[in-house]
């Protein structure tokens, strides 16, 4: 779409959404609900036209020599639309989290204080690649009672709005405002920029989901709060102690059920003592499956058929199959080798010890820790939440996938009872 002012355009959009918001933040949960099930329903009933406008953008991305994990990023079949829908009915069974309360107590001179969840307000989400991002983020900021702006990657803009016109429709038929949504229809980076000058102050959190430009991009020059991920260096320990069989297929489908989602392993770390026993089998199941190992001294004397890896691959996010993998002393070893290379994403332990495993859970300080788990659960959808907005690895407001509850803030209700302060 051509837009000859890029700055009224979006300036629009931010005045909509700020005069939405708070008529969002007191709409039913039966309507809100009714909504995302009818989205649900019209994505399913257009998803042969859905496929069809994401196929050439596809063929369009293939020709300008994206790889093939960009475009499994971009590509949706038959499957991955029905797993939009189901994410839709997931997120709208969900209880609705806006005017839960936190917490309640009552002070010696009577006075009741009570916080509830509260939506956050105008929330703005700048995406690559995903075109399912549209849906989910669409879907949960308004489960949680705020307005969305919506920015799409270029590459998938068609796709995106495809699949952003069935939710839209399903807001106007079941009576929420009809900008609780909206979807920025330029692929002119200038977009971008008026979204980070924060639309006059009217954008209360900006949410980034792609790349490391991007996402530093955001970071540095939003005026406004952000959510936010860069890499996911996930990491899969292997204790001496683990179960050999339940390892290899751990760390296999941690690596390797698809390499380029953020929660995929990135670093495999095997503790020294077994190294020697299960390296054979392992090595062998990801060659099999196709990836690249590259391994430090320690495994190259064991294994001189691997790359040797350098110091920059236990901090590269290779959403690829290439996988750096490191002998460790230990669950201690494995802590430190993670607290110096961990992005703070996802991190597994696999070991049939349980002191050992309660060692690594409190030790490693990542949004998500996992025992015996492959790191390819760090999704929304897997954790109950129907979908989410990425995987916040910050340490402020939330951690781990961000779903409807990490979406809201709270305020603070107080009742009295004609108290005055002496």
């Amino acid at each position: 779409m051509s837009i000859e002012n890029i700055a009224e355009y979006m300036d629009k959009i931010g005045q909509n959404a700020r005069n939405t918001a708070r008529q969002m933040a007191t709409v039913p949960s039966d309507k809100k609900n009714a909504a995302l099930r009818a989205a649900a329903q019209n994505i399913l009933a257009n998803k042969d036209e859905i496929i069809s406008v994401n196929k050439s953008e596809c063929d369009a991305a293939k020709e300008r020599g994206q790889d093939a994990a960009f475009i499994d990023r971009m590509a949706l079949s038959k499957d991955r639309i029905a797993g939009i829908a189901q994410a839709l009915e997931e997120i709208a069974a969900l209880d609705d989290p806006v005017g839960k309360s936190i917490r309640k107590w009552t002070r010696p001179n009577g006075l009741e204080f009570e916080r509830v969840r509260t939506p956050i307000g105008v929330i703005a989400i700048i995406y690559e690649s995903r075109p399912n991002v549209t849906v989910d983020a669409a879907a949960i900021a308004v489960k949680a009672g705020n307005a969305v702006i919506l920015r799409g990657g270029s590459e998938c803009i068609k796709t995106s709005k495809a699949l952003f016109d069935c939710f839209q429709r399903a807001v106007i038929e079941h009576g929420l405002p009809v900008h609780a949504a909206q979807f920025v229809e330029t692929a002119d980076r200038a977009a971008v920029g008026e979204i980070l000058s924060g639309l006059n102050g009217r954008i209360d959190l900006v949410i980034p989901r792609g790349g490391k430009s991007l996402v530093g991009r955001v970071q540095a020059e939003a005026r406004a709060p952000v959510l936010s991920h860069l890499d996911g260096i996930c990491h899969v320990y292997i204790d001496g102690e683990a179960d050999p069989e339940k390892a290899v297929a751990l760390a296999l489908n941690a690596k390797m059920r698809r390499t380029g989602v953020c929660g995929a392993a990135e670093t495999l770390l095997i503790d020294r003592a077994c190294a020697q026993c299960i390296w054979p089998t392992l090595g062998k199941a990801l060659r099999d499956e196709g990836c690249e190992i590259r391994g430090d001294s320690a495994l190259l004397e064991i294994d001189n058929s691997v790359v040797e890896a350098t110091e920059s691959d236990w901090e590269t996010e290779y959403l690829a199959p290439i996988i750096s993998v490191a002998l460790v002393d230990g669950v201690e070893g494995a802590i430190d080798h993670i607290a110096r290379y961990s992005s703070a994403h996802t991190e597994s332990i696999i070991t049939e010890n349980e002191a050992t495993a309660e060692r690594f859970l409190s030790a490693v300080d990542s949004a998500i820790v996992m025992h015996n788990a492959s790191t390819q659960f760090a999704d929304g959808g897997e954790f109950g939440f129907g979908g989410e907005i990425g995987i916040a690895t910050g340490r402020l407001h939330a951690r781990g996938p961000a779903g409807v509850e990490e979406l809201t803030t709270y305020k603070n209700l107080v009742r009295g009872k004609s108290h005055t302060r002496p």
